[in-house]
C-alpha cells in the first residue's frame, strides 16, 4: 500500500498493527483486544482525515497510484466478460481511450473511458490517460454504435487532459473534442458520465456530456489543473494549493455550483483503500440512474440534457 503525505497517521497505525500481529505469532500471546482497538482506531482516523481534506489533498487522492482506473471498473461492474472494441476506423487505436460492451444487471451497456495504465510501461503506452484525436473519434464511433442498437452509455472520466503533442494538434484535437460534445448532447440513449479520478479540461469534457454527470467523492473536475493554473498566474508550481482552493474543483464545490448532478461516496479512506467496495458502489449507482433515465422519453431526455449544459455559466440578474 502506498501512503500519501496526509495519510501518514494511518500508515503509523497500520504498521503498529502489523508489528502487533507479528509479535503475537512469535510469542503465541493473545492480543485480540489490542488488535481490535487498533483496527477501530485506524477506521476512525481514516474517517477523520478524509472528512477534512483540503482541495489540494483531494487532488492528491484522485491521483493515488493504487486507485482503480476505468478498465478495473469496466471488468468489475460487468456481469459477464467486458468485450473491448478497438480503433476509430480512420487513424488507429488509441490506447488512452478504451471502450466496449458489458452487461450490468443483465442489461447490455456501452462503456467508454480513459485508462492511465497500471505500471510504468502501460502508462507510457496509454500516455497517462491523455487521448489523441483518434481516441475521441473512437469514443464517438462507440457512442453511435450504442445508439444504433439502443444501448445505454456509461463513460468513465480520468484524465489530466487531452494529449498536448504536435501530432494531436495536426490531426485535429480541438475539432474531435468539439464534435464529441455536439454529438453527445443529441444521443437518443441514456448517457451516464462518472469522474473516477482527474477530470481536466476538454480532455474530460470530450466524453463528459450526459444525462447524469457524477463525481466520486475524492475527485476533481476543472478547466485546468492546480499546477498549470499556478504556473500561469505565479510562474511556478509553488502556489498549487492556493490555486486548487480558488478553482473550486472538488466534488462538493461542483455540486454546489450545479455543474454535476451527484456525488458518489467512496469507501472509508478512499477508493484505493477498498477497491471491491468501490466497484460495487459505482455499479449500484449506475443501475439506479439507468432506471431513472429509462422512465424519461428520449426526446425529453435530450432536451433536458441540452438545457442543463446551456444553463451552465449563465448569470441572470
Amino acid at each position: 500500500m502506498t501512503y500519501l503525505e496526509f495519510e501518514k497517521p494511518i500508515q503509523l497505525l497500520v504498521e503498529q498493527l502489523e508489528q502487533l500481529n507479528e509479535t503475537a505469532e512469535k510469542t503465541q500471546v493473545d492480543v485480540a483486544s489490542a488488535v481490535a482497538e487498533l483496527e477501530a482506531k485506524i477506521i476512525t482516523t481514516r474517517k477523520e482525515i478524509y472528512a477534512n481534506l483540503s482541495a489540494w489533498q483531494r487532488v492528491q487522492a484522485s491521483r493515488h497510484p493504487d486507485r482503480p482506473y476505468s478498465l478495473s471498473y469496466m471488468d468489475a461492474v460487468s456481469d459477464n466478460t467486458f468485450i473491448e472494441l478497438h480503433g476509430d476506423r480512420t487513424v488507429g487505436d488509441d490506447k488512452a481511450m478504451i471502450g466496449g460492451f458489458g452487461q450490468i444487471d443483465g442489461r447490455t451497456v456501452m462503456f467508454v473511458g480513459q485508462q492511465k495504465g497500471i505500471n510504468t510501461k502501460m502508462r507510457q503506452i496509454r500516455r497517462f490517460g491523455m487521448a489523441n484525436p483518434e481516441g475521441y473519434r473512437k469514443a464517438l464511433r462507440l457512442f453511435k454504435l450504442a445508439e444504433r442498437f439502443n444501448k445505454p452509455i456509461v463513460t468513465f472520466i480520468d484524465t489530466p487532459g487531452a494529449y498536448p503533442g504536435l501530432e494531436a494538434e495536426e490531426r485535429g484535437q480541438g475539432e474531435a473534442i468539439a464534435r464529441n460534445i455536439f454529438e453527445m448532447a443529441q444521443l437518443k440513449v441514456p448517457v451516464i458520465c462518472i469522474i473516477l479520478g482527474e477530470g481536466a479540461s476538454g480532455g474530460a469534457l470530450g466524453i463528459g456530456v450526459g444525462d447524469k454527470v457524477c463525481m466520486l467523492e475524492n475527485t476533481w473536475y476543472s478547466v485546468i489543473s492546480p499546477e498549470s493554473c499556478s504556473s500561469i498566474l505565479w510562474r511556478n508550481w509553488d502556489n498549487k494549493e492556493t490555486a486548487a482552493e480558488a478553482l473550486k474543483l472538488t466534488a462538493k464545490d461542483m455540486l454546489e455550483n450545479k455543474l454535476v448532478d451527484a456525488i458518489i461516496p467512496e469507501p472509508i479512506g478512499g477508493a484505493h483503500n477498498n477497491i471491491p467496495e468501490a466497484h460495487q458502489i459505482v455499479k449500484q449507482h449506475i443501475i439506479t440512474y439507468l432506471k431513472e433515465l429509462d422512465a424519461i422519453n428520449p426526446e425529453e431526455r435530450i432536451n433536458q440534457r441540452i438545457d442543463k449544459f446551456c444553463n451552465m455559466g449563465v448569470v441572470v440578474e
